[in-house]
């Protein structure tokens, strides 16, 4: 992650949650240490964050991470200790928390998906429906679980979808214009949602052809019919529990919008400890 954006993120989200901090005059200076503590099995990602979150407030703090991003842990482990001064602890804790959690969730169900379709299935991969502002954080956690990140932004690649063919007459027309616009680099995926589509599809110059709300038996068809030159990807409607439907797919890229719209935060907790220190 790029980490000049990590730090100015994290100000902002201090800010937010900070306002004004009533209470900060209630704790004395002294250092404290504590600990976050897995309360379920999980992977972990955002261990860079939550080093950086924890100085941002306390420069003298002494951060011990236990784990790696990409590691997995067991229920009741200690992911980290920190040593610093008593308001800095209590002002980072939700922020640092929340941000964790969603990552740690995120790269948890990335890695069972990967796992469902390992050792020789198509690779699993994202897409952009992130949390706004998080993108970055979130798929940083795909890559964390085993995954690959589709595109970034816009910019990354030209995808052509329902309503870009629409717009353009139809889907050569959209090829024709989004390869005439690209650069020398820059891919151009289209979307077909039929065995006619696909057919059409193969008989452009889009470099990626995606099969959209298909099943297996049609994914399999759709395959015999795209050029050598052109990769292959799965989308919509697939989830962890129909993922395995699609592990002989002879596809490149299956894509599941739910590793970043539908992943569930992990429950990890933070503790100031009694009398303990790093």
């Amino acid at each position: 992650m790029n980490m000049f954006k990590v730090e100015n993120d994290l100000r902002r989200f201090f800010l937010e949650d900070l306002g004004d901090d009533p209470c900060r005059d209630m704790y004395n200076d002294n250092e404290q240490t504590g600990g976050w503590i897995a309360k379920e099995d999980g992977v972990f990602a955002g261990a860079g964050l939550l080093e950086r979150g924890v100085k941002l407030l306390d420069a003298n703090a002494d951060v011990m991470l236990h784990v790696k991003d990409g590691e997995c842990f067991a229920a009741g482990d200690e992911l980290a200790r920190v040593t610093a001064r008593s308001e800095s602890l209590l002002q980072q804790e939700r922020v640092i928390l929340n941000l964790i959690q969603r990552m740690s969730g995120i790269a948890t169900h990335t890695q069972k998906a990967v796992k469902e379709l390992s050792p020789n299935g198509p690779e699993v991969v994202d897409t952009r429906k992130t949390t706004p502002g998080l993108r970055m954080y979130e798929k940083y956690a795909v890559r964390c679980g085993g995954g690959k990140n589709h595109r970034r932004d816009l910019s990354d690649l030209i995808m052509l979808k329902e309503n870009d063919i629409q717009a353009a007459g139809s889907l050569t027309q959209a090829v024709a214009a989004a390869k005439a616009y690209a650069g020398l680099s820059q891919k151009v995926e289209v979307e077909a949602s039929t065995l006619e589509e696909v057919q059409e599809a193969a008989n452009t110059k889009a470099d990626i052809v995606m099969f959209d709300n298909m099943t297996p038996e049609q994914v399999h068809k759709a395959c015999k019919l795209v050029k050598p030159f052109q990769q292959t990807e799965v989308s919509g409607g697939i989830t962890l529990e129909n993922l395995h439907m699609y592990r002989t797919c002879p596809v490149d890229f299956i894509s599941l919008g739910a590793l970043t719209h539908s992943s569930r935060a992990l429950d990890i907790s933070f503790y100031i400890m009694k009398g303990a220190k790093v």
